[in-house]
């Protein structure tokens, strides 16, 4: 009898120690800071109705916050103001970055450059120039509540730039531009019909990771909200920081929890679009 050859059982590599550690370290700059504010927002005393004791740690700032009306406008004001942004962009910017991978390549470089300008030009630098054009007539935008909300939704298109003509190239490049557009034309469909019943659907994941990403920055910009007078979430959570103890810690942890769950949704959605998209027998 032959004996039977076993193969050797492969030992799990779980990398090197100074990996693990810097891991580590990572982590710990994100999560120590998260505990401790949470630590703090939870200091605030409630007051037992019945006994007339107080108790700590409670969530009595959480409810302090909540039951702000000027939470809920600001909030309202910020995610109105960032729908916009984010439809606008998309308008502008999916057309743009299809048309120039398709017909002028050798552009790409200059819309690049032109993208990243806001990583260059600081908000303090954009605002007091929209004021200065915006705020005397002959234009006078920011003399009403529509107009100054216009003009903010035109700073923070401005703003999300980079992000969001990063995700619209990214996932313009995981398709074939080319064939589905030929493919289009030749069943009568026009250029407004190609981008979007054919570009649109395609680039569904790309551009829900740029929205949510315009989401983030639109709800917690203060800069330029504050200069323009808008009461939105950034300056609310600011103001709540000057007059109160405990009750921005629970607002950060409010606004933190709501990036998150944007964030989750980007996964969830992206995994019901594979899903969906996802020929029959495919691993």
């Amino acid at each position: 009898m032959t004996a039977a050859v076993t193969a050797p059982r492969r030992r799990r590599r779980w990398g090197s120690p100074w990996a693990w550690l810097i891991f580590l370290l990572g982590v710990s700059y994100f999560v120590i800071p998260l505990i401790a504010t949470i630590e703090f927002s939870l200091r605030a005393a409630y007051k037992d109705p019945v006994t007339g004791e107080f108790i700590r740690p409670s969530l009595a700032a959480y409810e302090l916050v909540l039951k702000d009306p000027k939470f809920v406008g600001g909030l309202l004001t910020s995610f109105r103001i960032a729908l916009i942004t984010i439809a606008v962009s998309l308008l502008l910017l999916v057309p743009t970055a299809y048309w120039v991978r398709l017909k002028v390549p050798r552009a790409r470089p200059v819309v690049e450059l032109i993208t990243l300008m806001p990583f260059v030009i600081p908000p303090v630098v954009l605002v007091f120039g929209l004021i200065r054009i915006y705020a005397p007539p002959p234009l006078a935008f920011l003399n009403s509540t529509f107009g100054t909300e216009a003009v903010l939704v035109g700073a923070y298109v401005v703003l999300s730039f980079p992000y969001m003509y990063r995700a619209v190239d990214t996932g313009l490049s995981t398709i074939d531009l080319r064939t589905l557009t030929e493919a289009a034309q030749s069943l009568g469909a026009g250029w407004p019909r190609v981008l979007w019943s054919v570009i649109f659907p395609n680039l569904r994941g790309a551009l829900l990771s740029g929205a949510f990403l315009t989401l983030a920055i639109v709800m917690g910009e203060y800069t330029i909200a504050s200069f323009m007078g808008t009461k939105t979430f950034g300056p609310y959570l600011s103001l709540l920081g000057q007059n109160k103890a405990y009750e921005p810690a629970a607002g950060s942890i409010i606004s933190f929890a709501i990036t998150w769950a944007a964030m989750f949704a980007i996964v969830i959605i992206g995994r019901a679009n594979r899903g969906r998209t996802q020929p029959a027998g495919a691993p």
